[in-house]
């Protein structure tokens, strides 16, 4: 029989590679249908990390990279790469636009702002671009640099954030100019839920120095209960006892992240409300910012993928996830576009309550085989795309027990979907996008601490064929870029001119 059937793609968010052991949540979990999935011939391991998907070297993947690459075919090099090699060359220092903002920073005695997530996670930014940032103000002469710092909790281990303010203020010093002025938990400054609450808390810090006033940056760790996520806003003062860092009119706003998609909200909002007083906004890198922000870094191509293939040869999808993870299976998979193309339906599932991971571990993910199930029950749809977000969501909690439950609840949408599959006739292929719940300890400080960052780990790619339907076995290596090809080849579909990536099955 022909191979070329139709087929669901089901992306496992942060579903990674790892032998079993006491770090390990999803060999600990309950998982039937994914440990005899992985058991098959049509198993195999892809690597979703480091230069393999165009990220620097060792560097752990992420969602974002991940997406991209499974739908481009292709390694696309990452913005954190772009920023390493203007900033290795030197060219950075030379940049037109922040020579321009800067210069006038100077001539005015306006401040510069340095707004970011303060942590080497590698998946949003890198504190040790501030460095950088800081001597380039100084060759500059700026009068002064306020360091608005972000901390994680997340994309590195709960504990850090003291050591990375202690690095911060050592770039400062190195550099002869520079104090941090505001502490915010990244679940205040990065939210992506629509929560416009906690970004206004954020943007007051920022902007007014409204919120916790403190003598010293590391006294902001105190405020919070639920770990370094969740850190108060807060505000420095300087020795009158009021903020040190307020935004003035006139000032230059610099966003250090690289990765746009959790920062946008709060530059939008500070933008709204600053841009009007004579702020001039940069970005480290190229946002997706309703506001027009000039990026210091451009973005690589990453278009004539899966989306544009499937355009071309008429190829309907449907795409699905929830709130978290939406643009994951529709912007980034499209390579970063947009617009909706006449053969694409989104379908966006929303949950009316307030996400509690730790409670709720299995999120919205029945609604989300719901939508899956009823998508392949239609004969006019080849291909069904889906992010299960609940793996990786969880994991980033670092709570083991959660984890566990929520790889649990992913085994059980798997094993639904694989059977409407079969009713339907229609092969599945699931793929992690980058590591996380296989590692969910990490050495720090002497102690073990719970992780609930990403890994370097290889992720697992399934085939499940549709019955009847003959296909190969993989061979040799194989990475994220061969996904797309993989799907073209199983929808009777060649790959786009622009992959490097083959068909692995």
């Amino acid at each position: 029989m022909s191979a070329a059937r139709p087929g669901i793609l089901l992306v496992l968010d942060g579903w990674g590679h790892a032998e079993p052991g006491e770090a390990n949540a999803l060999t600990a979990a309950d998982t039937p249908c994914l440990d005899r999935l992985l058991g098959t011939p049509f198993a195999v391991l892809a690597e979703a990390s480091g230069t393999a998907v165009g990220l620097l070297p060792g560097t752990v993947g992420n969602s974002e990279i991940g997406h991209i690459v499974i739908g481009a075919g292709r390694p696309v090099p990452y913005d954190s790469v772009l920023v390493e090699e203007r900033i290795s060359s030197g060219a950075l220092r030379s940049d037109e636009t922040l020579s321009a903002a800067l210069t006038g920073a100077a001539r005015t005695g306006g401040s510069l702002h340095l707004i970011g997530l303060t942590s080497d996670g590698m998946i949003h930014a890198n504190v040790h671009h501030l460095r950088e940032l800081l001597h380039i103000a100084a060759l500059f002469e700026v009068p002064e640099v306020r360091i608005h710092a972000i901390t994680d909790g997340r994309d590195v281990s709960d504990g850090t954030a003291a050591t990375y303010l202690e690095a911060v203020e050592g770039y400062a010093a190195e550099a002869g100019i520079g104090r941090i002025a505001t502490v915010t938990g990244r679940g205040y400054a990065l939210d992506k839920s629509g929560d416009l609450s906690l970004t206004e808390r954020a943007a007051r810090a920022i902007a007014e120095g409204a919120g916790h006033l403190i003598g010293e940056p590391k006294e902001a760790l105190a405020t919070t209960g639920r770990g370094e996520e969740w850190v108060e806003p807060s505000a420095v003062t300087g020795g009158d006892g009021a903020p040190a860092g307020p935004v003035r009119d006139g000032d230059v706003v610099l966003f250090t992240n690289f990765r746009s998609d959790r920062i946008q909200q709060l530059a939008d909002h500070l933008h709204r409300d600053l841009a009007a007083r004579g702020v001039t906004f940069l970005s480290l890198a190229q946002y997706d910012t309703e506001a027009a922000i000039p990026a210091l870094v451009h973005r690589a191509d990453a278009g004539g993928g899966l989306a544009a293939r499937l355009a071309e040869t008429g190829l309907r999808s449907v795409r699905i996830a929830e709130a978290e993870k939406f643009e994951h299976v529709t912007y980034y998979l499209n390579g970063r576009e947009a617009a909706v193309a006449p053969v694409e339906e989104h379908v966006r599932i929303s949950d009316a309550t307030p996400p509690d991971y730790l409670a709720r571990p299995e999120m919205s993910i029945g609604q989300v085989a719901e939508a899956v199930s009823a998508a392949a029950r239609r004969d006019d749809v080849p291909l069904v795309v889906a992010n299960l977000a609940n793996i990786d969501v969880v994991g980033h909690t670092g709570d083991y027990a959660a984890t566990v439950r929520a790889a649990e609840y992913t085994d059980r949408a798997v094993e639904a979907l694989c059977r409407v599959a079969s009713e339907t006739g229609r092969w599945v292929l699931l793929v992690g996008d980058h590591g996380n719940a296989e590692k969910m300890l990490t050495d720090s400080g002497g102690a073990r601490r719970p992780y609930g960052g990403h890994t370097t780990n290889p992720v697992p790619a399934v085939l499940v064929p549709a019955e009847g339907q003959q296909v190969d076995r993989p061979q040799g290596a194989a990475t994220l870029a061969d996904i797309a090809p993989s799907v073209l080849s199983l929808l009777g579909a060649g790959p786009a001119p622009a992959m490097t990536g083959r068909a692995l099955w």
